[in-house]
């Protein structure tokens, strides 16, 4: 749910130890492999035997979609595991190598070669079973009253630092913890305490009266006793019962997905004392000093009325009920580093059960995705010294300057506009920080003990590190230059309140960018993803903070009206697309992706055009320019799902599915005249139905 603060193009990328982040538009290298030409885009992939002005989605990537099949271990595949396969040999040839060789005791290359080592050691973790797990377990039952199991729900409180897993509403904490800048409190870093708690990847799967939801409460109920059993834990049935009737209480106190969107009503700042006024229930000096933030004077508190009900929770319902749950949650979190049956288990549910996935990814395969998130920086730093020239690196640069140049031009263009909102407007365009490639500063992993035979105390530890990491930023002054993504993944991303940009190495590649292709490929592809990534300044939720990042109104009542009703129409436009007959897509919830999309596209067809410094662009393989770009963009959209994840993504994700994005091209004029698209074409939508709004 942290997703927020950092909006990321696509969401999860692989599947980590089996846990439901799904591969958001991932494909197989192979179905993925193009015909190579000066054009950049594939050729073979288009079926021009479709009118563009009918099914876009379908002339740009319809005969790929016959041709593609979902690789086994995947819940989905698409043009993003093109870049994302090549990522994955460079980081499985650099672990490779430092696996084989020898390192200076507590250097990062051998902290990288004994995670690794100890991840794939299957027939160590067998052999130890419970062992390694055996204290966290006892340290639960031994809770013996209210005081006891605040400090130990503070205990486990863990920072999240991945806009990717972000977007996850499931966790094994009761409260999440992020650290960042206050809403309401520009220049000033606090903690930001969020709701958590669940199991099922959102509050919907207990609540919802669907069949399906019905289906799938069952199935895990089943999975939890599994689980439990499993693992050894006596009167297995029973305790998953109780876990079960707790998570579905947590879940209706928690509050709705679109409701912890809105920013506005999320900026409460609580002080120490307001937590026991607010939210009794808990014994929150025990648990902020069992979390390290005992000397922590103020608070984010987002979703406010969430936390007092949590609260609430803990002093109500029976001590062994969340004995039996953290027991539970400390297992079911760390599945993929204790004994088989158990991490089989748990990709059975998570995988197959709610994402269709009928293969569990190889071991070296997952501890290579396990690396990226507990030494993503250690990798990074060897992957970009191997793998990304300064070339790339200035040329995207270049290009990211140009697109923001081109947006900055259409605020000013802007007829509707006030000019103190106009100046506001700029004032973000101008002060926009853009990481490309890499940070300028890695983190560092001094503290990080990693063993080369324990892969349990090892993720243990990792989380413990990462925690530490964010919460040594309170007290200190925001740093804009902060990266939240690692340098090898394939995404993009925006930070509000760092009116900040970072565009990881992973993504600088093709089908993305391809430094032999032609421009209008480049700007189509990778200049989309750049346009979408500044337009989330100026999204629903990003136009709610100025150019420090301070959440303020910047707007007149008449200009956020123009504004919130294009969105509205925007909105709308997504609610007609129907994947099922008993669900649509969710225009509302992925209203800030969506108004980035649009945006982003005009902003960097503009630049595209100005790029051509006047001069006609050429003609290829019988494409125009304009033609060329927009078929890069709806290639970059590829996207086929298993329909368990595609469900999924739309109750859960605030990301349309890539089939649908692509149809963003609807909006512009210029695709119109590109493709001659008349009304009565099925996408075609009058002057005045197509949505502008920067």
């Amino acid at each position: 749910m942290l997703k927020r603060w950092a909006t990321v193009l696509v969401t999860g990328v692989s599947v980590v130890g089996g846990a439901a982040t799904f591969a958001a538009q991932a494909a197989d290298s192979a179905a993925m492999a193009k015909h190579k030409t000066d054009i950049g885009i594939d050729l073979s992939a288009m079926d021009k035997s479709v009118t563009p002005g009918d099914n876009f989605y379908q002339y740009a990537n319809g005969r790929w979609m016959k041709r593609t099949t979902i690789p086994a271990d995947r819940s989905s595949t698409g043009s993003f595991m093109e870049a994302f396969n090549a990522t994955e040999k460079h980081r499985e040839a650099l672990i490779q190598k430092l696996v084989h060789s020898h390192h200076p005791a507590g250097s990062d290359d051998a902290r990288i070669a004994n995670f690794y080592k100890a991840y794939v050691n299957t027939s160590a973790i067998n052999a130890a079973g419970m062992k390694p797990v055996a204290a966290d377990l006892a340290r639960y039952q031994a809770i013996s009253n209210r005081q006891q199991l605040s400090a130990v729900l503070g205990s486990n409180i863990r920072a999240d630092v991945d806009p990717l897993n972000a977007t996850n509403f499931f966790t094994e904490n009761l409260f999440g913890l992020f650290v960042t800048q206050g809403l309401a409190t520009p220049g000033k870093v606090l903690p930001y305490i969020l709701q958590g708690g669940l199991g099922l990847p959102e509050r919907e799967y207990y609540l919802s009266s669907s069949e399906k939801m019905k289906t799938i409460r069952g199935q895990y109920r089943a999975y939890i006793a599994k689980l439990l059993k499993t693992a050894g834990i006596d009167h297995a049935s029973e305790r998953a019962e109780r876990i079960f009737a707790l998570e579905t209480k947590i879940a209706k106190a928690q509050v709705s997905r679109e409701q912890t969107e809105d920013f506005a009503k999320s900026s409460a700042v609580w002080t120490r004392s307001d937590f026991a006024k607010k939210a009794p229930g808990i014994d929150w000096g025990a648990f902020f000093k069992a979390a390290h933030l005992g000397q922590q004077q103020e608070f984010a508190a987002y979703s406010e009325g969430a936390i007092g009900k949590l609260a609430a929770l803990v002093a109500s319902e029976p001590l062994q009920a969340w004995k039996d749950w953290l027991v539970f949650h400390q297992i079911n979190s760390h599945a993929d580093v204790l004994p088989s049956a158990i991490d089989q288990a748990h990709f059975a549910f998570y995988g197959t059960t709610l994402s269709g996935t009928p293969q569990q990814r190889s071991r070296d395969k997952r501890a290579l995705s396990a690396l990226d998130e507990y030494l993503g920086d250690a990798v990074g730093e060897a992957y970009v010294k191997n793998y990304f020239p300064a070339s790339a690196k200035a040329r995207v640069k270049a290009m990211t300057d140009q697109i923001i140049a081109a947006f900055g031009r259409r605020v000013k263009a802007l007829d509707w506009m006030a000019p103190s909102t106009k100046k506001e407007a700029l004032a973000k365009v101008n002060s926009l920080i853009v990481g490309v490639g890499y940070p300028d500063h890695w983190r560092s992993y001094a503290d990080y003990k990693v063993s080369p035979s324990n892969a349990y105390a090892n993720e243990v530890n990792g989380e413990k590190v990462k925690t530490e990491q964010q919460l040594g930023k309170l007290g200190k002054p925001m740093d804009r230059h902060e990266w939240w993504m690692n340098a090898q993944i394939v995404n993009a991303v925006n930070l509000p309140v760092q009116n900040a940009l970072n565009f990881p190495a992973g993504i600088l590649q093709p089908p993305f960018f391809d430094a032999k292709a032609d421009a209008a490929y480049n700007y189509g592809a990778i200049g989309a993803v750049i346009g979408h990534e500044i337009s989330h300044s100026f999204d629903n939720n990003g136009a709610a903070f100025d150019s420090k990042g301070a959440m303020r109104n910047w707007w007149t009542k008449s200009d956020y009206a123009r504004f919130a009703e294009q969105g509205k129409a925007l909105a709308e436009q997504f609610d007609t697309y129907k994947p099922f007959p008993d669900l649509h897509v969710n225009g509302k919830l992925n209203l800030g992706e969506n108004i980035a999309d649009v945006a982003g596209l005009a902003a960097a067809l503009d630049a595209y055009h100005a790029s051509l410094h006047g001069k006609p662009a050429p003609v290829i393989d019988g494409l125009t320019g304009d033609q060329r770009f927009f078929i890069a963009f709806a290639q970059t959209w590829a996207t086929k799902m298993r329909d368990q994840a595609l469900r999924q993504r739309i109750a859960t994700d605030a990301h349309a599915p890539g089939m649908y994005r692509a149809l963003t091209v609807r909006n512009l004029d210029a695709w119109y005249k590109a493709f001659n698209v008349k009304s009565g074409d099925k996408l075609y939508l009058p002057p005045n139905k197509r949505v502008k709004i920067w």
